[in-house]
């Protein structure tokens, strides 16, 4: 049996979902790149990070993509896949949006260790986007105990790397703790 012509495909509701979200954070006044000028894979720690492709806090955005399968599979068994991926995608790019508002950027300078944190750019915006994608296809076709062993693994290696991950990103915004803060600083 083919295709059913009228369903649409999870690449073109990814791209549909990315090129409203680019279109909302370019009215943003969002920088489509590095103010530096460069365009890496890899933004390091510091005035670079979500700046660039991708960074310490691109694996957050794979979990995101697991969370939102896991959820959206448990609260909505009969939904059909490309309205789960549909569901995903817009929470995703609606956080990334709220993400680079004045007010979320000096929530994270005032109550997390990103002191000098400017937002992301839009290409950085994109690429995560794309992280959670990624986390939601695989978590449509790995095991259950395999999403649980990725997560665990992409919580642990920025931790280890950068002392932050989701977990303590998420603390850190609803609820700053002094004594994590200043572990997080190295004191």
């Amino acid at each position: 049996m083919g295709a059913n012509p009228t369903r649409p495909r999870p690449l073109f509701i990814f791209l549909l979902v990315l090129g409203i979200a680019v279109a909302i954070l370019l009215v943003m006044g969002r920088p489509p790149i590095c103010g530096c000028g460069e365009v890496t894979l890899w933004g390091k720690v510091g005035p670079t990070q979500s700046q660039m492709l991708a960074d310490w806090y691109s694996p957050s955005h794979i979990i995101h993509g697991f969370l939102f399968y896991g959820l959206l599979h448990l609260l909505f068994r009969r939904m059909r896949f490309e309205r789960k991926f549909l569901l995903a995608l817009v929470a995703e790019a609606s956080w990334e949006i709220v993400e680079n508002t004045p007010m979320v950027i000096d929530r994270y300078r005032e109550a997390t260790i990103a002191l000098g944190y400017t937002g992301d750019s839009i290409l950085n915006s994109a690429s995560d986007i794309a992280m959670m994608a990624i986390g939601f296809l695989a978590a449509r076709r790995i095991p259950l105990w395999a999403s649980i062993g990725i997560v665990i693994l992409l919580e642990t290696v920025p931790l280890i790397a950068i002392r932050d991950n989701l977990t303590l990103n998420v603390w850190m915004l609803v609820s700053p703790s002094d004594a994590i803060r200043a572990w997080q600083a190295g004191a």
